[in-house]
């Protein structure tokens, strides 16, 4: 089956190659794979940012029908169309896992990194983590749904976030564009859009967003700070340091900033601040399967609707330089029906 794997030596990209599986184990299932999109955290992986893996098959924005099942699977058959999540599994007795929080497990294994992806032909499940894609969903939009859908539907979960409140969303690409239809069409907030490319502002806008800025004009935080009277969540997609430390600025007392995106240093943060306001800053990551199938079920009742385009499996190197270089509104997502 084609796939595409990280390059040995590690260069960022990855080459198109033709792979044998193993065959399935007791627990899993084969999936055929329909669509698969491209997010951010493969470029990490190709790149060997969380370290170096030549020769993994990357994705985990996949969606596919179950083809084939061990003898003692009994919650998917064959024909069920399910889901290739970063999250692919947790240890499953740990006090993360029997507590939600599944995705803290120190065991977990992620898609596309610790196992082979969704970015294939065909891909291996464990049946007890692939959580069913519902009838009335796209498939093409429940990629996007499957990492930055859930993402950040449990980010803004992290966030505490309410009806009425302003919630700022940094970077309004493929995780951004979600998060404000989530935050307005689900949570039932405000919503202000912080983007430095105007078709990305445009998209917000149309997304829902009632309040758009561009970082390159300057004072981000205190346009912020005097259209709204600061925000009351802040989540931060953009894969800069400097947009961190503008959103803790952006917050108002009792604010909460949610740490999304993954560059690389640090973020500076006012003690001062901290304490008098009462700031908090937390850290999310992915979703659980219960966050996932909620994510879904949005999806299916309409409330939300991914930005996707399909392309070829050839085309994947295009698309990671055309993510590195900030061209893309919305998400890529290989197309292997055809």
């Amino acid at each position: 089956m084609k796939a595409a794997v990280v390059r040995d030596p590690v260069d960022g990209y990855v080459d198109i190659k033709d792979v044998k599986l193993r065959p399935i184990h007791h627990g899993e299932a084969l999936v055929k794979m329909e669509y698969c999109g491209l997010c951010h955290t493969d470029l990490h992986v190709a790149a060997g940012d969380f370290g170096e893996v030549p020769g993994r098959i990357i994705g985990h924005e996949g969606v596919g029908r179950v083809i084939e099942t061990a003898d003692d699977v009994t919650n998917l058959k064959i024909g069920d169309r399910v889901s290739i999540a970063w999250f692919y599994k947790g240890c499953g007795h740990c006090e993360y896992c029997l507590t939600g929080r599944e995705t803290l497990c120190r065991n977990v294994l992620n898609s596309g990194y610790t196992v082979d992806g969704a970015m294939a032909e065909e891909c291996i499940v464990d049946a007890n983590y692939a959580v069913k894609v519902p009838d009335e969903l796209d498939p093409v939009e429940a990629t996007s749904l499957t990492c930055a859908g859930v993402t950040m539907y449990k980010a803004l979960k992290v966030g505490e976030t309410r009806p009425g409140q302003w919630v700022e969303v940094v970077g309004a690409g493929g995780l951004g564009n979600l998060a404000i239809q989530y935050a307005h069409n689900v949570f039932g907030a405000h919503v202000v859009a912080v983007d430095g490319n105007e078709q990305k502002l445009q998209a917000a806008s149309d997304n829902g967003a009632e309040v758009l800025i561009n970082r390159h004009d300057g004072n981000v935080s205190e346009q912020i700070q005097e259209k709204v009277g600061g925000v009351h969540n802040a989540q931060v997609t953009a894969v800069t340091t400097d947009a961190f430390t503008q959103s803790v600025n952006a917050l108002r007392p009792d604010g909460k900033l949610v740490a999304v995106a993954l560059p690389q240093g640090d973020m500076s943060l006012n003690i001062a601040k901290t304490v008098l306001d009462g700031i908090e800053v937390r850290g999310s990551l992915v979703g659980t399967r219960q966050d996932l199938a909620e994510t879904f079920q949005f999806g299916a009742e309409g409330k939300v609707h991914p930005i996707v385009q399909t392309r070829r499996l050839d085309e994947v190197n295009d698309i990671i330089d055309e993510m590195k270089n900030n061209q893309i509104v919305g998400r890529m997502v290989v197309d292997f029906t055809k």
